[in-house]
């Protein structure tokens, strides 16, 4: 039996040593020897042509946009851009005032407290994506006290369905971290309006003590089988000991005007700032940014519920508006996008006066298919690792150095 024991063990060795290496060519199809971990999940999970053959998978290049730049003016928060007759439309927060944010505690009715106090609603159009015509006013006013929204409307999203036009947006009555808000709606005949605020609100936020308890934010319209699906991001606590990471969820309907039935799976997302999905193929497909487990991530679900990850991106969009025309159709052939609008903070803080629209490419589409957008080794010059947020504060840098006797230990001991 030892003799026997021996023989095998000596075939086994003969056998691995005459495996050859794993090819310099990755196999298109799942080699039938053994693998790694990371080399099944590789075939499993992902695909062997990496992130080239992944069609939820691109890079982002960004462009400026021809906005007239002024003193205490922001424009931020993109809703989708769509395009009627020719002409493409997009909706924004638009902030006009006598100054720049002065904070919570020093907000008054004239003196905005964020970046997104005291906003409108405003429109642009173009003829070709990159240079914008904007309104000369906005095209959804605040509504008057003491109706939800008098103190600022913001963060909108469009929705089309059945030849009316509408949008949706965050309605404050104070400003502030944890003041309540709900999503209002204001709907029209036409992208041009005029536009007729809903009197109540569309969806609100969820019980107390629940993830959405405070506000919900960044409305975002899908339609999937039929039927209206928003997704939003809760907002239950912004700062302090018990911070809540940012999650997102979905409510359902038939109307437009609602009401809106919550997804008893909420919340379907883990992560991500700001909503951004959109029809692809038979589901719905999300950029997930900035905030959370899963953030700088693109995720897909088969029924706009269960989101699985399908591909890691790097610096996507901020509040990404794209241009995906299929996304309200509700025929479950959704085409994806090559191209949106987003903001941009040019301190590259979170609420800086004076945020600005910025145009992003892409190839996040079925119908292209430009090679330049799936690179995914993105290198950047010293200017990038020593801007603000990304260089080492001063104070932080004076903290480590107090404590790098006590953590640097001797490597040789």
């Amino acid at each position: 039996m030892t003799k026997l024991i021996s023989g095998l063990v000596a075939i086994a060795c003969v056998a691995v040593a005459e495996q050859k290496p794993f090819p310099a060519v990755i196999p298109t199809e799942k080699p039938d020897r053994p693998l790694s971990a990371a080399m099944e999940r590789l075939y499993d999970e992902w695909n062997p042509h990496e992130d080239r053959g992944n069609e939820l998978y691109s890079n982002f290049k960004y462009s400026k946009l021809n906005f007239k730049r002024e003193a205490n003016v922001s424009r931020r928060d993109p809703t989708k851009v769509i395009k009627v007759d020719g002409v493409y439309h997009v909706w924004y927060t638009g902030r006009r005032s006598e100054c720049p944010p002065v904070g919570l505690k020093n907000a008054t009715d004239t003196k905005p407290g964020t970046d997104w106090d005291l906003a409108d609603i405003w429109h642009a159009t173009s003829s070709d994506g990159w240079n914008w015509v904007e309104d000369a006013e906005p095209a959804v006013h605040r509504p008057p006290k003491p109706e939800q929204g008098n103190r600022s409307i913001c963060t909108p999203g469009v929705l089309v369905w059945k030849g009316k036009y509408y949008l949706y947006f965050q309605a404050y009555n104070k400003i502030g971290g944890q003041e309540y808000c709900p999503v209002r709606v204001a709907y029209a005949d036409s992208p041009n309006g005029p536009w007729t605020h809903h009197p109540e609100n569309a969806l609100v936020p969820s019980p107390a003590g629940s993830w959405g308890n405070i506000k919900i934010n960044d409305p975002c319209p899908v339609v999937h089988n039929g039927r209206i699906l928003i997704y939003y991001k809760g907002a239950p606590i912004e700062r302090g000991s018990e911070y809540v990471l940012r999650m997102q969820g979905v409510a359902f309907s038939d109307n437009p005007l609602g009401p809106f039935e919550a997804s008893k799976l909420n919340p379907v997302i883990n992560s991500g700032h700001e909503t951004c999905m959109f029809a692809w193929k038979d589901g719905v497909a999300a950029l997930v940014a900035l905030d959370g487990p899963e953030k700088n991530t693109i995720q897909w679900s088969p029924d706009g519920e269960n989101f699985k990850v399908m591909s890691m991106i790097q610096i996507p969009p901020v509040a990404p508006g794209p241009f995906c025309p299929t996304t309200f159709d509700g025929k479950g052939d959704g085409r994806g996008f090559t191209w949106g609008l987003c903001h941009i903070n040019p301190d590259g803080g979170g609420a800086a006066n004076e945020s600005i629209l910025a145009r992003f490419d892409c190839d996040l589409s079925l119908d292209v298919d430009r090679e330049y957008f799936k690179r995914n080794n993105l290198r950047f010059n010293a200017d990038t690792y020593f801007q603000k947020g990304v260089a080492l504060p001063p104070l932080v840098k004076k903290q480590i150095i107090q404590s790098q006797k006590r953590l640097d230990k001797e490597t040789v001991r």
